[in-house]
């Protein structure tokens, strides 16, 4: 069974090929960073018009590289939410198009759901369920993962996300976008203890998210810095590293009473090296596996794509043409409302 997988919700353009075997047949990404950089961040439409131009050309690069045809394909995977709506449409018009045209079943993908299960894919011993940390730039989440289309969202971020706080902090430091790799970088020859920041809801009995405080907490002592140099670029990177992480152990240690299974990490924040540390060791302080998809599986690719498509093909669970693009799509629509304000999904 071989999946072909489209990505576009946001500013990478992507395309994949996959089998039920786990092998990878195939796997192309189109960065847009260099397109973004001068803005400090994605531009929608720019995001959008780079999938119109790229996307298309990428299918026949990945078929080719992989020696198949479309007819040799068992099924179309596109992403179809949450994102930048533009660019959504862009893939799953596409993935439409390509299933209408070959005749082969479409798979309408939630990109969430794309990366919780991304670690089944580089890890074949992973089994349901597990408690998954899924952090990104536009959402922080615990979720448990009981099978697939199955997920109980355990807490979420009552404010920002994580990844959104890396990119305000690399922005407010000058370090460059993408921010959450910037930051990490320059952390890596920081000093933490230079510059105490809070550790927001740290030790609160709920397992919820908050970064907002720390977000502001680092322009505030930047600004009140009299000496804005690269060693003082390093040192409040590598605080507020610290301090997000610090978050995300706590909130993490809380929810593991609540889920069974190993702990899993996924998303474009869970490439960072001081994090996944950090929650390696948490998991063995508590008896559990601990499990992260190689970095490149992290970031936003069309390999988990086309992996959560063949999961879904594999349990009949195909889509119709008519299946919506969604700005919006969260794994949970069932969860309760937390508390705070700008909730995220």
């Amino acid at each position: 069974m071989i999946v072909l997988g489209l990505e576009s919700s946001c500013d990478e353009t992507a395309v994949a090929l996959v089998g039920d075997d786990r092998l990878i047949l195939a796997s192309r990404i189109a960065s847009q960073d260099e397109s973004h950089r001068p803005f400090g961040g994605v531009v929608p439409e720019l995001a959008a018009r780079a999938h119109v131009e790229r996307l298309t050309p990428m299918v026949a690069e990945v078929l080719g590289e992989a020696g198949l045809g479309l007819d040799d394909v068992d099924a179309i995977a596109a992403t179809a939410g949450p994102g930048l709506i533009g660019g959504v449409m862009v893939g799953l018009v596409t993935g439409k198009a390509l299933a209408m045209a070959s005749g082969k079943p479409l798979l309408a993908i939630n990109h969430l759901e794309g990366h919780a299960l991304s670690p089944r894919l580089a890890d074949a011993d992973l089994e349901f369920p597990y408690l998954l940390l899924l952090v990104s730039g536009g959402h922080c989440q615990l979720l448990a993962v009981e099978g697939v289309g199955r997920y109980r969202r355990l807490a979420t971020t009552i404010d920002d996300a994580i990844g959104e706080a890396f990119d305000k902090t690399s922005k407010t430091l000058g370090l460059g976008f993408p921010g959450g790799p910037a930051v990490e970088r320059a952390a890596r020859v920081g000093t933490a203890a230079r510059f105490p920041l809070p550790r927001p809801l740290l030790g609160a009995d709920e397992p919820h998210f908050s970064f907002a405080g720390l977000k502001s907490a680092v322009l505030r002592s930047w600004q009140q810095l009299a000496v804005q140099d690269d060693a003082a670029r390093s040192d409040m990177a590598a605080a507020f590293q610290t301090a997000a992480t610090d978050c995300l152990v706590d909130r993490t240690a809380r929810a593991l009473a609540l889920a069974d299974g190993p702990l899993v990490v996924a998303g474009g924040v869970a490439s960072n090296q001081h994090i996944r540390a950090a929650l390696a060791a948490l998991a063995g302080r508590h008896g559990r596996r601990f499990v992260a998809p190689p970095p490149w599986l992290c970031t936003d690719n069309a390999a988990m794509i086309a992996w959560a498509g063949v999961e879904r093909l594999g349990l009949g669970l195909v889509d119709t043409l008519e299946a919506p693009a969604r700005a919006r799509w969260p794994l949970d629509p069932g969860a309760a409302t937390v508390r705070g304000a700008g909730v995220r999904a």
